[in-house]
């Protein structure tokens, strides 16, 4: 199950990413925005995030105008690595170094077309769990546990 949110800056990227996960086979939930009505990002990236990081979602997918505002957002809930990623190096790496389990788009940076071509990246690439990356995100996971 893979988690979505936008705001209105990443609406209209929605439906396209909804149809791009269907014909994957990946089932998702929508926490919103429902229009290009002007909004805060925080609240929609926050509700996505707390699904993945209780684990009722594997994976998350946030829009907004830069991702950068709800990369932010999302990383604030304990158990959230979400990445900003604009091409498919970033995507990868962002899941093989650092075991990303949320991605977070531009619509404002990128077109659509490459936004689909990061999230298959995304979801298609694993964690490589070798010793050096592990560690890495274990030192992470416990900044989680200092905030708690």
């Amino acid at each position: 199950m893979i988690a979505l949110a936008c705001d209105h800056g990443g609406f209209e990227f929605i439906g396209d990413i909804k149809s791009h996960l269907d014909s994957m086979g990946y089932d998702h939930m929508f926490f919103g925005t429902y229009s290009a009505e002007s909004c805060d990002y925080p609240e929609f990236a926050v509700r996505a995030a707390h699904a993945v990081a209780s684990g009722v979602c594997e994976r998350g997918i946030l829009v907004c105008g830069t991702g950068i505002g709800m990369s932010i957002a999302a990383n604030k809930i304990p158990g959230i690595r979400a990445a900003v990623c604009f091409d498919l190096f970033t995507a990868e790496m962002s899941r093989c170094h650092n075991d990303a389990n949320m991605l977070a788009l531009g619509a404002r940076v990128i077109d659509v077309a490459l936004a689909l071509e990061i999230i298959s990246k995304f979801l298609s690439t694993g964690f490589d769990d070798n010793g050096r990356h592990s560690r890495r995100v274990n030192m992470i996971n416990e900044l989680d546990n200092q905030r708690s």
